[in-house]
């Protein structure tokens, strides 16, 4: 390890957002793994950067009052996927929080995915990366994916029309064109809602 590796990976660090997530796949154009992960680790050591989860770290951001802040959730799931190569699809609470179909983001995040699963505490929050079936990952990182799991977590019974009314209006005409295209690959009674309630048949 070199001052100028260790120089290398602090500029690429820095030339981030605070905040930033990011593992040592991040750093491939610059050195070798065991090079980098020596010189993360070092920098982990004396308080530079944070740790996550084994070889995920995170550039630390600040609050003029609150002081130090955790990483997004989203920042933390991109880093995940480019670290594991990794599909992700949030589900559960936190999808209906995403599509504002309730206002509290949960304390404990379920994010289905095609890879191991793991679960990563941060502040009060914990991150439950869950791995599933494929069909669930058909529609990773898309509106129809992070609808369908949205409604099954608010459930059939339950779901109101106000809340049909909140999609509708959030959709772009791209929105209900892949929604068109990719409801059959949600459960049949919710690929049923979405073709009658969400794009019109």
């Amino acid at each position: 390890m070199t001052s100028s590796l260790i120089s290398s990976v602090k500029k690429r660090i820095t030339e981030n957002n605070p905040g930033w997530c990011f593992s040592y796949t991040d750093f491939a154009d610059i050195e070798n793994y065991d090079a980098i992960r020596q010189t993360l680790s070092r920098l982990h050591k004396i308080g530079f950067i944070r740790r996550l989860t084994k070889g995920v770290y995170y550039f630390p951001r600040y609050h003029d009052k609150l002081g130090e802040l955790p990483p997004t959730i989203n920042a933390i799931i991109d880093a995940m996927q480019r670290a594991y190569s990794i599909k992700c699809q949030p589900s559960g609470a936190y999808a209906a929080n995403l599509l504002g179909l309730s206002e509290q983001v949960p304390a404990r995040i379920v994010i289905l995915t095609d890879g191991p699963s793991k679960t990563i505490k941060i502040d009060n929050k914990v991150i439950t990366f869950k791995k599933t079936v494929p069909r669930n990952m058909a529609t990773a990182g898309t509106i129809t994916g992070l609808i369908i799991q949205a409604i099954k977590f608010l459930g059939k019974e339950n779901i109101t029309d106000q809340q049909i009314s909140h999609l509708k209006n959030r959709l772009s005409d791209d929105d209900i064109n892949e929604l068109k295209q990719k409801a059959y690959l949600a459960p049949a009674w919710i690929a049923k809602l979405i073709k009658s309630e969400l794009v019109g048949g």
